[in-house]
């Protein structure tokens, strides 16, 4: 089989509603949870050549990509789809489960971790939101990362935008669409045509609707989870971008430090996707930690 070609699974969820899957490469099975929040999972390609050594399973969270829209929207709050994750290993019949979580579905394979300590085998975090175990920079700190990228375009006009947003949520409101757009280099490690093709995915791939109750009120329990996750058994990653902001990679090391056997990387010259900034080497370190747990 291509590794360039998903083929494309289902199977049905805790409360009826049918989840599909997509299987790329061959060998010991890694779940993949994306982005987004709720943004299908085919923005992860095949993660830098990741599936050259692994079989992905690229899970469509419910609502996104091939995905149904389950009858009721409220299990769009992560706490609910954490359910979903464990539907999936079942359906794949593992004992135990390898899982890459990227993004704001850092917090919900927190989540899962925390209420199934002992069915996590290896868990590699990539860029990760810490909602769930109510961890997050200061809108100062965020600000101070992303001016050091200041000096020229497209940076200076990206910058200015995000302190516009940043602005509007202070004063209790929402960021203006053009800012988050024109803040969309900030996200990546080089804003070249990969980049920029990839940032204009992300409307047309992402349920708003669902993105907006992922981290709704109730969704997270930051002392409950960060006590539960001090039960979990296997190894962690948090992989965090020397670029990003989000989480930057101090942050990312005060999550690792959560977990019993958790260690932080960070990817030199990386962004919030750093498998599109330096595809050999983020393989490579994805691949060690599974392998290792090191």
């Amino acid at each position: 089989m291509s590794i360039s070609t998903p083929r494309t699974r289902t199977f049905t969820s805790y409360d009826g509603t049918e989840l599909a899957y997509h299987l790329r490469g061959e060998g010991e099975p890694l779940v993949c949870l994306p982005g987004g929040a709720m943004r299908a999972s085919a923005y992860l390609g095949d993660l830098g050549g990741l599936s050259a050594g692994r079989r992905l399973v690229l899970l469509d969270l419910r609502g996104t990509g091939d995905s149904a829209i389950p009858a009721d929207p409220s299990t769009y709050r992560a706490d609910h789809q954490v359910a979903d994750i464990e539907a999936l290993r079942l359906h794949l019949g593992l004992p135990t489960v390898d899982l890459l979580a990227h993004s704001a579905s850092g917090s919900l394979a927190q989540l899962y971790a925390a209420a199934h300590p002992q069915r996590v085998r290896r868990l590699a975090m990539v860029t990760p939101t810490c909602w769930a175990v109510g961890l997050e920079d200061s809108p100062e700190d965020r600000l101070a990362e992303v001016r050091r990228r200041a000096g020229g375009e497209p940076y200076d006009t990206a910058i200015a935008a995000y302190e516009r947003a940043l602005a509007a949520f202070a004063a209790g409101g929402s960021p203006d669409e053009a800012d988050w757009a024109a803040a969309m280099p900030l996200a990546y490690g080089r804003w070249d045509d990969t980049a920029r093709a990839h940032a204009a995915l992300s409307p047309v791939q992402k349920n708003a609707g669902a993105s907006a109750a992922f981290a709704g009120p109730g969704a997270f329990d930051p002392p409950a989870t960060r006590a539960a996750l001090s039960r979990v058994t296997g190894e962690v990653l948090v992989l965090a971008g020397e670029l990003d902001f989000n989480p930057r990679p101090a942050l990312a090391a005060r999550l690792a430090a959560l977990f019993p056997k958790g260690v932080v990387d960070s990817q030199k010259d990386g962004g919030h996707f750093p498998w599109l900034d330096d595809a050999p080497w983020f393989a490579a370190r994805i691949e060690r930690f599974l392998a290792t747990g090191a």
